[in-house]
């Protein structure tokens, strides 16, 4: 149960930092976790957290220190990584229909997704980078599994040519982020899984 704890702390850790830590390394912390290598996610988060100057909220850092310091964390670099500015917090623009050339990604989560147990409601939205270049976002709503269900996704969405795939699998009791209340008021519904049906049918 420790264990499980444990990861679970980081995978809230991972959320919090989503829009903020770059995709290419949010993606492979999220593989790590859920391939049972959460000690390598505590040796590296850190590090990574400094070289790219992500700060962190008073909240944040303590979840950082809880989550990671039982795994072997190192203190020092803990310690390091920077306090947030209350200004600094990044926005990003989201809109709910796909480019045409990759909405194969959401119909394939679809029908792997649909009437799962333990998985509420799968949505889709798509970010705006500065450059213009649009992102998909994958939300999730799921009660279980959400580390294996996150780094299930994640694998689904590199099989078909995302190397940096952005999977938000939230659980229910979690309040979102500002990042993900954006990227879900502009998302559209992709499906539900079994837990909704259950919910709907009552």
């Amino acid at each position: 149960m420790a264990v499980r704890e444990t990861d679970l702390r980081c995978h809230e850790l991972l959320l919090r930092l989503a829009g903020r830590l770059p995709d290419r390394h949010l993606w492979r912390f999220r593989d790590w976790l859920a391939g049972d290598a959460a000690d390598v996610v505590a040796k590296m988060l850190p590090g990574t957290l400094v070289r790219e100057r992500i700060a962190l909220d008073d909240a944040e850092h303590q979840l950082l220190a809880d989550a990671l310091a039982p795994l072997g964390a190192d203190p020092a670099m803990v310690n390091a990584v920077l306090p947030v500015e209350p200004d600094a917090v990044p926005e990003h623009a989201f809109r709910p229909e796909p480019p045409a050339s990759t909405s194969s990604a959401v119909l394939v989560l679809g029908a792997t997704l649909r009437s799962r147990p333990g998985v509420r409601e799968v949505r889709s939205s798509w970010r705006r980078d500065e450059g213009g270049a649009t992102k998909l976002v994958v939300l999730v709503t799921a009660s279980a599994a959400v580390v294996g269900l996150t780094g299930e996704i994640q694998r689904i969405l590199r099989a078909l040519g995302e190397p940096a795939p952005c999977v938000e699998v939230l659980p229910p009791e979690l309040e979102p982020s500002a990042y993900h209340h954006a990227a879900l008021a502009e998302s559209v519904l992709v499906c539900v899984g079994a837990e909704e049906l259950v919910g709907r049918r009552g």
